[in-house]
């Protein structure tokens, strides 16, 4: 404005025309309209003074983009790097729509508390069973959000920003500026921060906290100068060695003309190219929204972890139901189309892991969710850092290379046309048990080989058999089903439950007692279906099959540490010092010229106790160094326990020997021959019938007699018998001879270790 004072010999010096105008009651132009004033020039007498002025047209300061590029100027481009200061006053309490029904008990509780207040009364019961009553709804609220409702939680006004959650996580933190290009976009910020003293290089948007701030931010849109100030900061962090932590928070990238001028789109894509070579690991996670590639271009990370209100998405619900249902009311449903919550991301493998916030969401406990966002960030960096470079890259790159995977090989059905016959669905035919007790008894001669020596084929073929075997299941239990009549109830129960879990409900009482009375009701006909013997075959087949499978990977892990513990004590044999110290004792046997331990000295009797001491306390560390319970248990424990074990093995191989002598065919003639004569001869035999049966029996034992003897059973028995007697008799006598020394432990310890790994797996 300019402003010119006529007829008047004084110069009003550093006067403005806003200062003019605002003294106008007194020089008479009060009631003036300054529309007016922007038209024409005007002149306004009153007696010698007059008061001409003009209104300049400005032009529209286009924001984000700075008037004066200037960073000398007071109010210039540097304005934004003044220090984020936490709010003097609390915000003001926002109510989202659907949050509306609990205000009405927020008022009930107020009006309670004011009246006990004003008349003294006591009134904490009322007060706090409205408390329980508000905190039940609120927990029913927030446990069954729709999407669309998450979107408004992430987009709340009080929501917790980037800095917000920084300053709540490290110890400390240095805030880093500008692109090295001629700006720095304060929508986004980066910085070198600690956690637990580890330093990050933390990167993300930035949105504002009020009006004032969100203008300043740009209310968290970047322009592509905010992009290529994070690339340089990745550079930087890269060079250093620091992992970089992200945090997105944006509606999406600056859309203005300006920013398209300058790049916007290659500034993101020179982002993504570069995130996937970074050498150093990338933790991203989504706080807010995380609209479309401005989202993305800080988002590659090794995991992408995502709050539990926060949505991803590549269009806005709004947007999307714009475009597809022409109208912006359909956004809950375009929400729920579009996947963007944590929870389904999840499940399509986008999103890597959900932290919790508090009921209310995180602007209800903002230290809270930082302290869960900050132990997120340990436990990946801890599974990270573990990884070498190659690992990390091929670990970045096949996260993003299995979403949207596809199977090659799976023919296509084409296009159908309208009146085309639909495809019928292929029969699926039924094994019949006489077919299956083939493939059974096969795997079963299998499964016995394999206890001798481990294979994996067979194991392979018993994963096949048990997946049979359920199928084989699901279709009896289908016929079963159709055969009691049950069918129809069966379906309709299905769509009930499918309906309640679309809808992320709780199971209704009434539906629970609906299925408890279907299946007591198919227990009770199960027995009376056709196909009942076929089916409690296969279910015993099932029961069998997977417990021989437990027990062929309980033999598998037990051999790997047996190997495992082998290693490890060849390993402390093996060290000069106890080699050293083992030459030594033999040495001192040696010289002694003993042949039993009787003979030995007590200085020589000391030192192997001591050595054998020594031994056991370094096996004890190294075995327990493999998170292993170590025991030590005497000599004549382990003894008695082994004989034991020996005995009753030889006894149920006796045993299965008889069983199938008994099969035989031979044998079975004999014994069905005997079993007549019995029969004929009754209670009161004579003579003849007597002698009958006794040269039947005899014949019978000669035959098991002569199979024992013949087979291996015997010479086990004998072998048994032998270590038997000596265990009896010379196994503790304390006999020691020189060759027992050979290998620098004594053959007849007072006491070994013992490993117990759990319930029912020890190694000794």
């Amino acid at each position: 404005m300019a402003s010119s004072l006529s007829n008047s010999a004084v110069a009003f010096t550093g006067a403005t025309a806003s200062d003019l105008l605002r003294s106008s009651r007194s020089c008479g132009v009060s009631g003036i309209p300054l529309r007016t004033l922007g038209k024409a020039r005007f002149s306004v007498r009153t007696g010698d003074l007059s008061v001409v002025a003009k209104v300049r047209k400005v032009k529209k300061h286009e924001y984000p983009w700075p008037e004066d590029p200037d960073p000398n100027v007071k109010g210039g481009v540097l304005t934004h790097l003044s220090h984020f200061k936490p709010h003097k006053e609390k915000p003001k309490p926002v109510t989202l729509d659907f949050e509306k029904p609990l205000v009405a008990l927020e008022k009930k509780i107020i009006d309670v508390r004011k009246m006990a207040n004003e008349t003294g009364l006591d009134f904490s019961d009322q007060i706090a069973l409205l408390e329980s009553k508000y905190q039940q709804a609120l927990k029913d609220l927030y446990t069954h959000l729709t999407p669309i409702q998450r979107v408004n939680i992430a987009r709340h006004p009080n929501r917790p920003t980037f800095l917000d959650h920084i300053f709540g996580i490290t110890e400390k933190f240095v805030e880093l500026h500008g692109d090295r290009a001629g700006y720095d976009d304060p929508a986004i910020v980066t910085g070198i921060g600690t956690i637990d003293g580890r330093r990050y290089m933390f990167i993300g948007h930035q949105k504002g906290r009020n009006t004032k701030e969100n203008i300043m931010r740009n209310f968290g849109m970047p322009t592509p100068h905010g992009y290529r100030k994070a690339l340089r900061m990745m550079y930087y962090a890269d060079h250093h060695g620091f992992p970089i932590v992200t945090f997105i928070d944006t509606p999406g990238a600056f859309a203005d003309l300006k920013s398209e001028e300058l790049g916007q789109g290659e500034a993101i894509a020179h982002n993504l190219r570069t995130m996937f070579g970074l050498k150093v690991p990338i933790v991203s996670i989504v706080i807010g929204e995380g609209g479309s590639g401005g989202a993305l271009a800080i988002g590659c990370a090794n995991k992408l972890l995502m709050l539990e209100n926060a949505v991803f998405y590549v269009a806005s619900p709004e947007a999307c139901a714009a475009i597809l249902w022409k109208t912006a009311k359909a956004a809950p449903k375009a929400a729920e189309k579009l996947r963007i919550t944590g929870p389904e991301l999840c499940k399509l493998q986008i999103a890597d892991g959900i932290i919790p916030e508090p009921l209310g969401g995180a602007h209800a406990d903002p230290s809270w969710t930082s302290q869960q966002i900050k132990k997120a960030i340990d436990e990946s960096m801890d599974e990270l850092n573990k990884m070498d470079t190659e690992a990390l890259l091929k670990h970045r790159m096949l996260k993003f290379r299995k979403i949207g995977g596809f199977q090659e090989g799976v023919p296509v059905d084409p296009i159908r046309k309208v009146n085309m016959k639909k495809k019928e669905e292929p029969i699926v035919r039924k094994t019949s048990v006489l077919e299956l007790e083939d493939q059974v008894e096969t795997l079963k001669e299998q499964i016995s080989k394999a206890k001798e020596s481990s294979s994996k084929p067979t194991e392979l073929a018993l994963n096949e058999m048990i997946e049979k075997l359920k199928e084989e299941i699901d279709l009896e239990y289908s016929e079963a089903v159709e055969a009691i009549g049950l069918k129809d109830r069966l379906s309709n129960l299905r769509e009930e439950c499918a309906k309640a879990n679309s809808q992320d409900q709780l199971m209704h009482p009434v539906l629970m007692d609906k299925i408890e009375k279907l299946h007591d009701e198919f227990n009770k006909g199960l027995p009376t279906a056709p196909n009942y013997a076929s089916l409690k075959y296969k279910l015993d087949m099932l029961k069998e099959f997977s417990k021989a499978k437990c027990t062929l990977e309980k033999k598998s892990k037990g051999e790997e540490l047996k190997l495992d513990i082998n290693k490890k004590i060849k390993e402390v044999m093996d060290r000069p010092e106890i080699k050293e110290k083992m030459q030594a004792l033999k040495a001192e046997v040696q010289k002694s010229g003993a042949s039993t331990a009787a003979d030995l000295d007590e200085g020589t009797k000391e030192s192997i106790s001591k050595m054998k001491k020594e031994m056991q306390l370094e096996l004890v560390k190294v075995l327990k160094s493999m998170d292993l319970d170590v025991e030590i248990v005497s000599a004549k424990k382990l003894i008695d326990d082994d004989l034991k074990g020996k005995v009753e093995s030889l006894r149920e191989e006796t045993n299965k020997k008889i069983e199938n002598l008994m099969n035989s065919s031979d044998l079975k003639k004999t014994i069905q021959l005997l079993k007549l004569e019995v029969a004929k001869a009754g209670k009161t035999p004579n003579v003849a019938s007597k002698n009958k049966i006794e040269a039947l029996e005899q014949q019978i034992r000669q035959k098991l007699a002569t199979a024992i003897h013949s087979s291996e059973i015997k010479e086990k028995h004998e072998k048994l018998l032998t270590e038997i007697t000596l265990e009896s008799n010379g196994g503790s006598n304390g006999s020691l001879k020189n060759d027992d020394l050979k290998e620098g432990t004594p053959k007849n310890d007072e006491s070994r270790v013992e490993i117990n790994l759990g319930a029912n797996r020890s190694f000794t």
